[in-house]
């Protein structure tokens, strides 16, 4: 078994991302043809089910994009299912402590070094026992990124920086600066130190830093400070704003009659 995101992070090569959350296998599949290296199928804050999750890991399997999931909470019940069809990297969102990271991991393995409960003949994962020695092979090809999204989980980040088995750290900007007192301002400038000296912190320790910046420039810099797997953009934002440039060309200027347009389609 393998996992390639999994192994690009160990080799410290950086990961472009886009988020998606339109919940539609469709668009997923026509996102994994634009050249990301991931893809975050978001079950936190989109609203996807299981079901749902697994139709966008079928549409985007055939591609180069690797696919990476978010729960919706740090629950081993949920995330087992999400491995069973399928899912290699978990992005457990709101960890806290090092107690939080440990659970995370512990879920995503087999006893005796974890909690997942084994259905292998069910899952898509195994490819319903085709695969040879799953059960042995699958603790090794499990990435897990944990979200920090709080002063105290800021404060607590060396200690979960030492758990074994989180493979990396993801920033998340939305809600920390909204912990802070700045919601709706990640740029502010506090917050922004914050998340530059986590960055940091998470490098020294071996460990992937990563987070969802749709600023060009704060992107960018992100990555030259180290960062490992970024994410740009989100689906829905790119649909939207697409979306009303195009309308706005048309509905605040003049409309041409189509009689006297010879390009139409």
């Amino acid at each position: 078994m393998q996992n390639v995101f999994k192994e690009a992070l160990k080799a410290g090569k950086p990961q472009i991302g886009l988020w998606l959350g339109l919940c539609s296998s469709y668009s997923a599949e026509l996102l994994a043809n634009s050249g990301f290296d991931w893809l975050l199928i978001d079950g936190e804050h989109a609203p996807n089910n299981v079901q749902t999750v697994l139709t966008q890991l079928q549409a985007i399997a055939p591609y180069r994009s690797q696919p990476v999931v978010r729960p919706s909470w740090n629950d081993p019940v949920q995330i087992k299912q999400l491995l069973d069809i399928g899912a290699q990297t978990l992005l457990v969102p709101m960890v806290q402590n090092a107690d939080e990271a440990r659970l995370a991991v512990k879920a995503t393995r087999y006893p005796p070094q974890g909690i997942r409960g084994v259905g292998s003949a069910l899952a898509r994962a195994s490819r319903w026992n085709r695969i040879p020695d799953y059960l042995q092979q699958a603790n090794d090809a499990m990435c897990v990124l944990v979200q920090i999204e709080t002063r105290e989980a800021l404060k607590n980040l060396p200690h979960i920086l030492e758990v074994e088995g989180v493979d990396g750290v993801f920033i998340g900007p939305a809600d920390l600066s909204a912990d802070m007192g700045f919601a709706g301002n990640p740029q502010h400038p506090e917050v922004q130190a914050a998340i530059e000296q986590a960055i940091t912190q998470i490098r020294e320790a071996g460990k992937a830093p990563g987070i969802l910046m749709a600023n060009e420039d704060l992107a960018k810099r992100y990555l030259e400070r180290g960062a490992l797997f970024v994410a740009v953009g989100v689906d829905t934002t790119l649909l939207a704003r697409a979306a009303d440039a195009l309308a706005a060309r048309f509905i605040d200027s003049p409309v041409p009659s189509v009689n006297n347009n010879k390009s139409v389609y």
